[in-house]
């Protein structure tokens, strides 16, 4: 039993505060610095009620509140903040002028925000950062509606079916070691995912692997994975032509020799490539899955290891599902093109500051990261911004909270599928790529590409 003295030995600390105290160790003063081009305001001008700093505590707080309107989500995160700098001037109190004041930040914020971002990451992943090996991190894309307005509508345009409404396309590179993701680009929905993936490359460490499924393949996109000295295990299917035994040379690995060339760019090298088939349970060649990759070293990327990590890209598949369902960020609320991007950013930075603090206490009581809960999580963030006056007695009890935050590790017995499910997607398996010996023809233009390369 604590007596008043051991409580104030030991700290008494409220939920706003103690949430707050666990946002600054990720946000911390360099980032809000470099944000605002470490400049002061003008002389004899008042400092703007919506510091940098203000601007970020607040994007992120309104995606932790719950309701579904944008201004009583603005209403209920400006109460947090004020609470959590009680000495400090009080910002605007209109979303209006929230939204005026995040103009400043400007294109390029949301950029120093997110290799901010990825060092707080790499010190919590610790040794989790690889898996098999490898620092892993799966590539998908999603795209979530925004209001049909007039300004969105132009701006976005349509990349669903017919007489469906504007959509944000969002592009992630999920960290397989954490579960949490590494980086992302958010356009309108006609834009590609395998563009907004080669923007992306460059933020990867080096040697990292990326696992992606059929909708990342392309001569070009593997072209420059290979010269960003990355490597890849990325699904095939029937919208892909391979080649064997392209170069007749001695060295030449068979059976499991690949070469990538297609028609249209026959006047540049070919690439060699790796063919991985894994059987399924049935054997049929129809029911077997192909991945292609650049590791030719069977010991580091065996076709057991290549089974396990490209079964852990399910992992993206279920983060999207917590970021639209859980986090409820299935459908935008801005009226404006600028600020749906601003409204997805919030999420998407919220999403990662939630996680990154679940991490580090699941870790820290020696539990894999990947079991976190993210519904878990989120009662438990919800709890301290909407409780101010419960206390707890310890510093840690916030990381000690988050730490308990995993998912059920019971044997189910049965099923979780649904009986019937009207609506579900039945796509369509990728199927067997095309694959056929290459002529003498072809040999003979590729020597000569590789020896005028």
């Amino acid at each position: 039993m604590f007596t008043r003295g051991g409580e104030r030995t030991q700290g008494m600390f409220r939920h706003r505060q103690a949430f707050h105290s666990a946002m600054r160790v990720y946000l911390t003063a360099p980032l809000f610095s470099a944000l605002a081009g470490g400049k002061d305001p003008p002389r004899g001008r008042k400092p703007s009620r919506w510091s940098t700093r203000n601007l970020i505590f607040q994007g992120m707080l309104m995606i932790f509140e719950e309701s579904r309107n944008l201004n009583d989500r603005f209403l209920g995160a400006r109460k947090s903040l004020v609470a959590m700098f009680p000495g400090d001037r009080r910002p605007g109190k209109s979303y209006s002028g929230f939204v005026k004041a995040a103009r400043r930040l400007g294109p390029q914020a949301m950029e120093v925000i997110k290799t901010h971002f990825r060092e707080p990451h790499r010190r919590v992943a610790g040794r989790h950062s690889k898996r098999f090996g490898w620092a892993a991190f799966a590539a998908d894309g999603s795209r979530v509606e925004v209001p049909r307005t007039a300004c969105n509508q132009e701006a976005f345009g349509c990349a669903g079916r017919d007489k469906t409404g504007p959509q944000l396309a969002l592009t992630t590179l999920y960290h397989l070691g954490t579960g949490l993701p590494w980086d992302w680009r958010i356009d309108a929905g006609t834009e590609a995912e395998r563009s907004h993936l080669r923007a992306m490359l460059a933020t990867l460490p080096d040697g990292a692997l990326i696992v992606a499924d059929a909708g990342f393949t392309g001569y070009d996109l593997l072209k420059g994975i290979l010269e960003g000295g990355r490597a890849f295990l990325i699904r095939v299917g029937a919208n892909v032509s391979l080649l064997t035994k392209l170069l007749r040379v001695d060295v030449q690995q068979e059976g499991d020799t690949a070469w990538q060339w297609p028609q249209d760019k026959r006047n540049l090298s070919p690439l060699k490539l790796r063919l991985i088939r894994l059987p399924r349970k049935s054997g049929s060649p129809q029911e077997a899955m192909y991945l292609l990759t650049n590791v030719f070293d069977r010991p580091r990327m065996s076709e057991e290891i290549a089974a396990s990590l490209y079964e852990m890209r399910w992992g993206v598949e279920v983060f999207y599902r917590a970021f639209k369902r859980t986090l409820d960020q299935h459908k935008l609320r801005s009226d404006a093109p600028e600020q749906a991007k601003w409204e997805r950013h919030w999420a998407m930075m919220a999403f990662l500051l939630r996680g990154l603090m679940t991490v580090e206490g699941i870790i820290a009581r020696g539990r894999d990261p990947l079991s976190m809960s993210v519904a878990a999580a989120l009662r438990i963030v919800r709890q301290a911004l909407r409780e101010p006056q419960r206390r707890w007695r310890h510093r840690g009890d916030l990381w000690f909270l988050l730490g308990q935050a995993r998912k059920d590790e019971y044997v189910r017995k049965r099923s979780k599928k649904a009986r019937d499910w009207p609506h579900k997607k039945t796509e369509s398996p990728p199927g067997v790529p095309k694959i056929r010996p290459a002529t003498w023809n072809e040999s003979l233009k590729a020597q000569r590409v590789y020896a005028a390369a």
